[in-house]
């Protein structure tokens, strides 16, 4: 795929699907963390209802979950799943940066990409995907975000290499598109993904990318 074609199919993106309002409004980066930890392996809407329980049952800040009981947690994320190892992962979470960063993550945010991304690597729970969407969101570092949507729509579109991992798939996209872009190619593809380019019975003909994608009309690549 060169830089050209990627450059058609990110303004088509542009043409066909609005940017969400939730995407350029500011976001908390503690409770963009939390959240995403939620997210992990879990539906839109489920992950959205344990937010609301654990809302409503504490203040989503570090000093208040590190105090927390663990299986008080766990009550408010049983909607989401695996809400075991995501209570512990908060709750060990909060206290680290409650004691290490006076209860932040500005400390984190405020390092270059690179140290930002090392350090929330090492925090309980939280992988690459995760680490990404609080750099991006929260503080527009340099980087895109591969959850299930946008790995498979930009390896049915040449975008990233069929075999690619995480980073294989990230740096690729990177590569193809310039940081200014990075929000916009995360939030579209996850749109392309839900609406036409389905994980099952992907909406070929109706998808608007139609003539720009090898996968059009084929058996879709898997990934």
């Amino acid at each position: 795929m060169t830089k050209t074609d990627a450059e058609k199919i990110l303004q088509l993106l542009k043409k066909t699907f609005a940017m969400p309002k939730w995407a350029a409004a500011k976001k908390e980066p503690f409770e963009t963390l939390i959240m995403t930890i939620i997210s992990q392996n879990t539906a839109g809407r489920n992950t959205a209802k344990a937010f609301e329980n654990l809302s409503k049952q504490f203040e989503i800040a570090p000093e208040a979950l590190a105090n927390a009981k663990t299986n008080q947690i766990e009550e408010c994320l049983k909607v989401a799943g695996l809400y075991k190892n995501k209570a512990k992962a908060i709750k060990q979470i909060s206290r680290i940066i409650l004691e290490r960063f006076h209860g932040t993550l500005r400390p984190i945010l405020s390092m270059s990409f690179e140290e930002a991304r090392k350090t929330l690597l090492q925090l309980p729970g939280v992988g690459p995907k995760t680490a990404d969407v609080v750099l991006l969101f929260c503080s527009e570092k340099p980087t895109i975000p591969v959850d299930t949507h946008v790995n498979r729509v930009s390896k049915r579109l040449s975008l990233a290499p069929d075999n690619g991992d995480y980073e294989a798939v990230r740096e690729s996209l990177q590569l193809l598109y310039t940081p200014k872009d990075y929000l916009a190619v995360h939030v579209l593809l996850i749109s392309l993904g839900r609406k036409y380019c389905k994980a099952r019975n992907p909406l070929c003909k109706q998808c608007p990318l139609n003539m720009l994608c090898p996968s059009s009309n084929k058996k879709p690549k898997k990934c």
